[in-house]
Formats: structure tokens, sequence, C-alpha cells
């Protein structure tokens, strides 16, 4: 059975998690080398930089560890304090390279400014079937292996051949995540892609799928493992309501209500937001105050910290964003981060960062000010008319 992965280096994991006192801090260490709104607070008061790093593409190899933990540690001196992964990315392998420099930035033995806990924000999302550092030679026996002979999930749980959110599952995955990351707390796990699930369940089946999920996470945050936990998803959040994987952010927080009452702690979401994918802030698809609005509107409405992935959309979008014209940005993939990261709705542009140049070149938006919302949001719907 697989399931230490070569964490003896990391310990039991680093206490303590994000806190609104650590992230102030965070913002207050740059002072006018960032401009005020390029920290925003969450509804849970914790100060969060307008540009997240994420960790998604690359090979699985030795010399890419090494590039992302440099340029997570080159990403936290620069102004950006949240961390995004996932315990599939790189087959496991991204979440431990974050766990590698998360000890370098705390110090003693690491170089440099020393950075506590609390100030740094780690999200990651647990959902999909990881793989343990390399694609096996055989990825059913390591299956059987890994996850079915432990008794974490079972051959009726997965779905579509890639996916489990079963509670017990989850409740594996939450602690992979903490020995990859050398962390007692996880500020923010998500479900990740849940809408998988309504590929084969009916939406009722779904429902009871993910109250059963909450209800774990519920449970988890109670226990210090998680701090708050939400959904990260490619398509459902974004897509038009009469489609088969639209995912209803109203019955989401109904759910979430039977689990953990008025109080509950599903508090975050992610999704993608680029000139390629609008949806967010432009395709009105969930209900909220009567009427109907886009996701970011109701997300803010019911007060959850709202992050967008794939900014750049792994560099797609970088050809047009070239005849951009956008103030303070000078080349193509600051004026997509400054477009997004200045969307009303939204706490943070999430963009992949493997090289400590491309974290240097996008953290000098940190000194420049978001564009007026309007502003921002007419540059989408150009996109989207295009």
């Amino acid at each position: 059975m697989t399931t230490e992965f070569q964490l003896d280096e990391l310990g039991a994991g680093r206490a303590g998690r994000a806190t609104p006192h650590g992230t102030a801090r965070y913002r207050d260490r740059f002072g006018a080398a960032a401009t005020p709104d390029h920290f925003a607070v969450s509804s849970g008061g914790l100060w969060l930089s307008s540009i997240g790093i994420g960790t998604y593409l690359g090979d699985l190899d030795d010399e890419d560890d090494r590039l992302y933990t440099d340029a997570v540690v080159e990403a936290v001196r620069s102004g950006c304090n949240v961390i995004d992964t996932a315990v599939n990315y790189r087959c496991q392998r991204s979440e431990r390279s974050i766990g590698r420099a998360l000890a370098i930035l705390a110090g003693p033995a690491g170089e440099g400014e020393f950075f506590t806990r609390e100030e740094i924000i780690v999200a990651t999302k647990g959902g999909f079937i990881p793989f343990d550092g390399a694609f096996p030679p055989n990825p059913l026996e390591w299956f059987r292996s890994a996850i079915l002979a432990p008794g974490i999930a079972g051959p009726q749980d997965v779905v579509a051949d890639c996916h489990i959110m079963t509670p017990r599952y989850l409740d594996a995955q939450i602690d992979w995540s903490r020995r990859n990351l050398g962390l007692q707390t996880l500020d923010i796990y998500y479900i990740h892609n849940p809408e998988t699930q309504l590929q084969e369940l009916r939406r009722d089946e779904f429902l009871v799928r993910v109250r059963a999920a909450f209800d774990l996470l519920e449970s988890k945050v109670a226990a210090g493992a998680i701090g708050v936990y939400g959904m990260a998803t490619w398509d459902g959040l974004r897509l038009p309501p009469d489609h088969p994987a639209h995912l209803s952010l109203r019955e989401l927080l109904a759910v979430a209500e039977q689990a953990g009452g008025r109080s509950h702690h599903f508090r975050a979401l992610q999704l993608p937001l680029n000139a390629a994918m609008t949806e967010a802030c432009l395709l009105p698809n969930q209900q909220s105050g009567g009427r109907r609005v886009p996701l970011l509107e109701a997300a803010a409405a019911a007060g959850m910290t709202v992050m967008g992935s794939g900014s750049l959309l792994q560099g797609q979008v970088l050809g047009a964003l070239g005849r951009l014209e956008v103030a303070g940005a000078r080349t193509p993939a600051q004026r997509g981060l400054q477009m997004v990261r200045s969307v009303p709705g939204l706490s943070t542009a999430l963009v992949g960062m493997k090289h400590t140049q491309h974290v240097r070149e996008n953290l000098e938006l940190a000194a420049v000010p978001r564009l007026p919302p309007e502003q921002a949001l007419g540059i989408l719907r150009g996109f989207r008319r295009g």
C-alpha cells in the first residue's frame, strides 16, 4: 500500500493556518511597493493578493520540481500570498514542490526573508485519482493497490473512470495533501470539478453525494484539517442553466446549510476567467435575489471568495492580448492578468508560473492599480463579441 508518499523530510506538518492578522502583516510588508488594491480582504478577514500562483502544468521530473519550488519562493517574496494546487497535479509532485518552498520560506534553513505560516494562503483540491510521482506502468494495478486495497474507495465510487468524491476518499485525499504540503491545516480545500459526476449521475443523486461530501468537509473544518471548503470547477459554474453539467450555486448553498447550518464553511469557488472564457462575469446563469445574474455577482451576494483560474489559458490567449492596450501593463501576460484581476467580485487571478522570470514579470503588477471595474468588463465584452 503506497500511502506514505516519501514525506519524512517534511515532518508531521507545520502548525497554523492563514489568519486575518497574518495576511494583513504580509500585506503591510510591501508598503509602497504594492498599490492598496493589490490586496483585497475576504469575508473571512483574510487578505489575498490579486495574483496567485498556479502549479498545474509541467513534466514529472526533478527539474520541474525545482523550478516550481523556486517559483513559489519567488512569488511569496514578490507579493503573492495565494498558492493554488491539487493532489493530482503532476502526480502529487506539485504539492510536494510547494511543501519544500514553504519550508524554505519559513526558515531557518532558507535564505532571505522569512514568512510565517499565518501569512500564506494555500489552496488544494481533491476528487480526481492521482498517481504517486509518475504514471505507473499499470494504472489499474496502482489503483487496486493504493485505493481499493486499503478501503479508500470501491469500484462503485468511481465516475467517468477518473473521479471520486465519497467522504472516505476525500478524507484520505486531505491527509495526502497535508503530508505532501507539510501542513497541518489546508486553508482552502476544493472538491475538484464535481460536475464530472453529472456525466453518470442524475442531479438528485449528485446532490446526495454533495451533501455527504459537505458533511465530511464540515467535520474536517471542526478537526482543524481545513479552514474552509469550496468547489473548483472548469465547466459547471459557467454553463447555462439548461446544460446537464450546470452547477447551481443556490442549490449548493442549500446543501451547505443542511450540512453546516447557516454558519457553514462552504465559502470558496474557483472557475476559469480569461479573454476566451468570460462567463463568470458576463453570463447570467445563476439565481440570486429573485433574478438571474452572473456567477461572480451571485457569489458576492453569498459572501463567497472567488478565484479565477486559467487567467492566461496556458498562454493560448497571449496572441489576442498582444494587440490590447492596457494602462500599466507592458507585456501580453501582464495585460491579461490586469484585465482579469480587475473584474469586480474576483479576489485573485490565478496563473501558472514555473519560471522565476515569469513570476517577476507578472508580479510587477503589484505596483500597478487595478483597472476600473467597468473598464475591465468592457474589455471582456469586446472579446466576447469578437
